[in-house]
Protein backbone atom coordinates (compact mmCIF):
# COMPACT_ATOMS: atom_id res chain seq x y z
CA UNK A 1 0.00 0.00 0.00
CA UNK A 2 3.02 2.26 0.66
CA UNK A 3 5.03 1.43 -2.39
CA UNK A 4 2.74 4.02 -4.98
CA UNK A 5 2.35 6.38 -2.25
CA UNK A 6 6.61 6.96 -2.07
CA UNK A 7 6.51 6.50 -5.77
CA UNK A 8 4.42 9.95 -6.59
CA UNK A 9 5.91 11.39 -3.47
CA UNK A 10 9.89 10.62 -5.48
CA UNK A 11 7.73 12.08 -8.47
CA UNK A 12 6.83 14.84 -7.21
CA UNK A 13 10.51 15.29 -5.62
CA UNK A 14 11.84 14.99 -8.70
CA UNK A 15 9.96 17.36 -10.68
CA UNK A 16 10.66 20.28 -7.43
CA UNK A 17 14.44 19.52 -7.99
CA UNK A 18 13.73 20.19 -12.13
CA UNK A 19 12.40 23.43 -10.62
CA UNK A 20 14.91 24.48 -8.62
CA UNK A 21 17.65 22.76 -10.57
CA UNK A 22 16.56 25.31 -13.06
CA UNK A 23 18.19 28.96 -13.90
CA UNK A 24 16.82 31.90 -11.87
CA UNK A 25 16.11 34.94 -14.57
CA UNK A 26 17.72 38.06 -13.65
CA UNK A 27 15.44 40.89 -12.14
CA UNK A 28 12.00 38.29 -11.74
CA UNK A 29 11.35 35.43 -9.55
CA UNK A 30 10.55 32.73 -12.93
CA UNK A 31 13.15 30.05 -13.60
CA UNK A 32 14.34 28.32 -16.81
CA UNK A 33 13.08 24.96 -16.70
CA UNK A 34 13.79 21.62 -18.58
CA UNK A 35 11.10 21.18 -20.29
CA UNK A 36 11.57 17.42 -21.62
CA UNK A 37 12.64 16.83 -18.01
CA UNK A 38 9.25 18.19 -16.40
CA UNK A 39 6.91 16.64 -19.48
CA UNK A 40 8.39 12.84 -18.16
CA UNK A 41 8.15 13.37 -14.75
CA UNK A 42 4.36 14.67 -15.14
CA UNK A 43 3.10 12.19 -17.55
CA UNK A 44 4.75 9.32 -15.35
CA UNK A 45 2.82 11.05 -12.65
CA UNK A 46 -0.40 11.31 -14.82
CA UNK A 47 0.24 7.19 -14.73
CA UNK A 48 0.07 7.10 -11.45
CA UNK A 49 -2.20 9.37 -10.33
CA UNK A 50 -5.16 6.69 -11.05
CA UNK A 51 -4.18 3.85 -9.02
CA UNK A 52 -3.24 6.05 -6.44
CA UNK A 53 -6.74 7.65 -6.12
CA UNK A 54 -8.31 4.09 -5.89
CA UNK A 55 -6.34 3.80 -3.49
CA UNK A 56 -6.70 6.31 -1.32
CA UNK A 57 -10.73 5.62 -1.54
CA UNK A 58 -10.11 2.48 -0.39
CA UNK A 59 -8.13 3.56 2.30
CA UNK A 60 -11.10 6.23 3.10
CA UNK A 61 -13.38 3.61 3.44
CA UNK A 62 -11.08 1.82 5.85
CA UNK A 63 -10.93 4.38 8.05
CA UNK A 64 -14.54 4.93 7.88
CA UNK A 65 -14.95 1.05 8.76
CA UNK A 66 -12.09 1.75 11.94
CA UNK A 67 -13.80 5.57 12.92
CA UNK A 68 -17.41 3.53 12.71
CA UNK A 69 -15.75 0.28 14.61
CA UNK A 70 -13.74 2.71 17.40
CA UNK A 71 -18.00 4.57 17.79
CA UNK A 72 -19.29 1.52 18.58
CA UNK A 73 -16.33 0.30 20.91
CA UNK A 74 -16.35 3.73 22.66
CA UNK A 75 -20.04 3.90 23.10
CA UNK A 76 -20.21 0.57 24.39
CA UNK A 77 -17.31 1.06 27.61
CA UNK A 78 -19.43 4.87 27.37
CA UNK A 79 -22.37 2.75 28.25
CA UNK A 80 -20.20 0.40 30.50
CA UNK A 81 -18.71 3.41 32.95
CA UNK A 82 -22.59 5.01 33.31
CA UNK A 83 -23.17 1.20 34.40
CA UNK A 84 -20.90 1.11 36.59
CA UNK A 85 -20.65 5.14 38.03
CA UNK A 86 -24.38 4.15 38.75
CA UNK A 87 -23.21 1.52 40.83
CA UNK A 88 -20.63 3.29 42.77
CA UNK A 89 -23.39 6.56 43.26
CA UNK A 90 -25.77 4.01 44.53
CA UNK A 91 -23.34 2.62 47.32
CA UNK A 92 -23.60 4.90 49.98
CA UNK A 93 -20.80 3.70 52.06
CA UNK A 94 -18.39 3.42 48.74
CA UNK A 95 -19.40 7.02 48.29
CA UNK A 96 -18.77 8.44 52.01
CA UNK A 97 -15.50 6.27 51.75
CA UNK A 98 -14.27 7.73 48.48
CA UNK A 99 -15.25 11.49 50.08
CA UNK A 100 -13.34 10.56 53.04
CA UNK A 101 -10.44 9.67 51.27
CA UNK A 102 -10.74 13.05 48.96
CA UNK A 103 -10.92 14.92 52.45
CA UNK A 104 -7.68 12.96 53.85
CA UNK A 105 -6.43 13.16 50.45
CA UNK A 106 -7.55 16.94 50.23
CA UNK A 107 -5.70 17.67 54.10
CA UNK A 108 -2.54 16.13 52.61
CA UNK A 109 -2.32 17.90 49.90
CA UNK A 110 -2.64 21.10 51.86
CA UNK A 111 0.07 20.01 54.46
CA UNK A 112 2.42 18.79 51.57
CA UNK A 113 1.50 22.57 49.36
CA UNK A 114 2.29 24.22 53.07
CA UNK A 115 5.05 22.86 53.21
CA UNK A 116 6.46 23.28 49.65
CA UNK A 117 5.19 26.76 50.04
CA UNK A 118 7.77 26.85 53.23
CA UNK A 119 10.56 25.38 51.55
CA UNK A 120 10.13 27.31 48.87
CA UNK A 121 10.04 30.41 50.29
CA UNK A 122 13.30 29.22 51.99
CA UNK A 123 15.40 28.38 48.84
CA UNK A 124 13.99 31.48 47.65
CA UNK A 125 15.53 33.64 50.75
CA UNK A 126 18.01 31.71 50.49
CA UNK A 127 18.65 32.03 47.11
CA UNK A 128 18.01 35.76 47.39
CA UNK A 129 21.09 35.95 50.32
CA UNK A 130 23.46 33.63 47.93
CA UNK A 131 22.84 36.15 44.82
CA UNK A 132 23.33 38.95 47.18
CA UNK A 133 26.41 37.59 48.31
CA UNK A 134 27.29 36.30 44.71
CA UNK A 135 26.58 39.83 43.81
CA UNK A 136 28.62 41.60 46.43
CA UNK A 137 31.90 39.56 45.36
CA UNK A 138 31.53 40.28 41.49
CA UNK A 139 30.86 43.89 42.88
CA UNK A 140 34.23 43.86 44.46
CA UNK A 141 35.77 41.57 41.92
CA UNK A 142 34.18 44.56 39.69
CA UNK A 143 36.00 47.46 41.38
CA UNK A 144 39.29 45.49 41.69
CA UNK A 145 39.49 44.95 38.13
CA UNK A 146 38.24 47.97 37.15
CA UNK A 147 41.22 49.76 39.66
CA UNK A 148 43.72 47.42 37.74
CA UNK A 149 42.42 48.12 34.52
CA UNK A 150 42.30 51.73 35.09
CA UNK A 151 46.55 51.30 36.93
CA UNK A 152 47.15 49.46 33.96
CA UNK A 153 46.11 51.65 31.36
CA UNK A 154 47.31 54.79 32.85
CA UNK A 155 51.15 52.87 32.40
CA UNK A 156 50.23 51.56 29.57
CA UNK A 157 49.50 55.50 28.44
CA UNK A 158 52.38 56.43 30.54
CA UNK A 159 55.11 54.40 28.31
CA UNK A 160 53.15 55.11 24.98
CA UNK A 161 53.76 58.74 25.50
CA UNK A 162 57.37 57.77 26.88
CA UNK A 163 58.12 55.79 23.52
CA UNK A 164 56.27 58.57 21.40
CA UNK A 165 58.44 60.80 22.74
CA UNK A 166 61.65 59.07 21.93
CA UNK A 167 60.17 58.06 18.94
CA UNK A 168 59.75 61.96 17.84
CA UNK A 169 63.03 62.58 19.02
CA UNK A 170 64.77 59.89 17.38
CA UNK A 171 62.58 60.90 13.90
CA UNK A 172 63.75 64.36 14.55
CA UNK A 173 67.27 63.58 14.54
CA UNK A 174 67.34 61.37 11.27
CA UNK A 175 65.08 64.21 9.79
CA UNK A 176 67.86 66.79 10.67
CA UNK A 177 70.91 64.12 9.59
CA UNK A 178 69.00 63.43 6.19
CA UNK A 179 68.46 67.15 5.87
CA UNK A 180 72.18 67.79 6.66
CA UNK A 181 72.34 65.03 4.42
CA UNK A 182 70.94 66.92 1.99
CA UNK A 183 72.57 69.96 2.14
CA UNK A 184 75.80 68.31 1.71
CA UNK A 185 74.26 66.29 -1.22
CA UNK A 186 73.49 69.35 -3.16
CA UNK A 187 76.27 71.42 -2.04
CA UNK A 188 78.49 68.75 -3.77
CA UNK A 189 76.31 68.74 -6.63
CA UNK A 190 77.12 72.28 -7.56
CA UNK A 191 80.21 71.80 -7.11
CA UNK A 192 80.43 68.96 -9.55
CA UNK A 193 78.35 70.74 -12.07
CA UNK A 194 80.82 73.48 -11.56
CA UNK A 195 83.42 70.92 -12.22
CA UNK A 196 82.36 69.33 -15.43
CA UNK A 197 80.39 72.86 -16.69
CA UNK A 198 84.53 74.48 -16.45
CA UNK A 199 85.86 71.26 -17.74
CA UNK A 200 83.64 70.95 -20.46
CA UNK A 201 84.75 74.77 -21.51
CA UNK A 202 87.97 74.15 -20.88
CA UNK A 203 87.66 71.28 -23.37
CA UNK A 204 85.67 73.45 -25.73
CA UNK A 205 88.45 76.07 -26.08
CA UNK A 206 91.18 73.17 -26.73
CA UNK A 207 88.60 72.04 -29.22
CA UNK A 208 88.35 74.92 -30.89
CA UNK A 209 92.57 76.01 -30.32
CA UNK A 210 93.19 72.11 -31.86
CA UNK A 211 90.80 73.03 -34.64
CA UNK A 212 91.88 76.34 -35.94
CA UNK A 213 95.79 74.86 -35.56
CA UNK A 214 94.40 71.73 -37.55
CA UNK A 215 92.88 74.22 -40.69
CA UNK A 216 95.81 76.77 -40.52
CA UNK A 217 98.27 73.46 -40.81
CA UNK A 218 95.97 72.47 -43.80
CA UNK A 219 95.86 75.84 -44.89
CA UNK A 220 99.85 76.06 -45.09
CA UNK A 221 100.23 72.37 -46.29
CA UNK A 222 97.69 73.39 -49.55
CA UNK A 223 99.40 76.03 -50.01
CA UNK A 224 102.81 74.56 -49.94
CA UNK A 225 101.32 71.93 -52.55
CA UNK A 226 100.04 74.27 -54.52
CA UNK A 227 102.98 76.46 -55.17
CA UNK A 228 104.69 73.05 -55.73
CA UNK A 229 102.19 71.87 -58.26
CA UNK A 230 102.47 75.14 -59.78
CA UNK A 231 106.62 74.85 -60.15
CA UNK A 232 106.37 71.59 -61.13
CA UNK A 233 103.66 72.48 -64.07
CA UNK A 234 105.79 75.17 -64.96
CA UNK A 235 109.10 73.26 -65.04
CA UNK A 236 107.08 70.70 -67.16
CA UNK A 237 105.75 73.39 -69.54
CA UNK A 238 109.53 74.62 -69.74
CA UNK A 239 110.89 71.23 -70.96
CA UNK A 240 108.17 70.50 -73.08
CA UNK A 241 108.48 74.44 -74.65
CA UNK A 242 112.31 73.66 -74.91
CA UNK A 243 111.78 70.30 -76.94
CA UNK A 244 109.16 71.67 -79.13
CA UNK A 245 111.74 73.53 -80.07
CA UNK A 246 114.26 71.95 -80.95
CA UNK A 247 111.49 69.73 -82.90
CA UNK A 248 110.54 72.63 -84.57
CA UNK A 249 114.25 73.71 -85.05
CA UNK A 250 114.64 70.01 -86.25
CA UNK A 251 111.83 69.80 -88.31
CA UNK A 252 112.91 73.05 -89.99
CA UNK A 253 116.46 71.53 -90.86
CA UNK A 254 114.53 68.72 -92.51
CA UNK A 255 112.60 70.70 -94.85
CA UNK A 256 116.15 72.81 -96.01
CA UNK A 257 117.31 69.05 -96.61
CA UNK A 258 114.52 67.80 -98.90
CA UNK A 259 114.08 70.95 -100.64
CA UNK A 260 117.81 70.80 -101.29
CA UNK A 261 117.76 67.07 -101.74
CA UNK A 262 114.83 67.50 -104.72
CA UNK A 263 116.80 70.28 -106.53
CA UNK A 264 117.40 68.99 -110.11
CA UNK A 265 121.44 70.60 -110.15
CA UNK A 266 122.15 68.48 -106.92
CA UNK A 267 125.42 66.17 -107.90
CA UNK A 268 125.40 62.85 -107.29
CA UNK A 269 128.17 62.60 -104.85
CA UNK A 270 126.15 64.19 -101.91
CA UNK A 271 123.66 61.20 -102.05
CA UNK A 272 125.77 59.59 -99.20
CA UNK A 273 125.86 62.67 -97.19
CA UNK A 274 122.31 63.24 -97.40
CA UNK A 275 121.64 59.71 -96.54
CA UNK A 276 123.83 59.86 -93.44
CA UNK A 277 122.15 63.38 -92.52
CA UNK A 278 118.53 61.67 -92.71
CA UNK A 279 119.68 59.17 -90.58
CA UNK A 280 120.89 61.52 -87.87
CA UNK A 281 117.59 63.86 -87.76
CA UNK A 282 115.97 60.44 -87.25
CA UNK A 283 117.70 59.55 -84.65
CA UNK A 284 116.77 63.36 -83.30
CA UNK A 285 113.50 63.45 -83.50
CA UNK A 286 112.98 59.65 -82.09
CA UNK A 287 115.20 61.18 -78.90
CA UNK A 288 112.81 63.97 -78.67
CA UNK A 289 109.58 62.06 -79.02
CA UNK A 290 110.87 59.69 -76.48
Amino acid sequence: MTEPTITVLDQLDQLEEIVLEGSRIPFSGGRLVNEQDAIEVMDALRESLPSQLQQAVGLIRQREEFIGQARQKSDEIIAAGKREREQLINSAAIRQEAERQVGELRDQARQQCEQLMLQARQQVAQAEQEHQARTAQMEQQFALRRQQLEQETAERNRQLLEQHDRNRQQAMAELEQIRQEGVRVQRDSQAEAERVHNDALQFRQQTQQQCDALVSRSRQESAAIQEGANRYAEQVLGELEGRLKEMSQVVLGGRRELVRLQAPEAAAPAVEETTGRRRRVANTLKQLAG
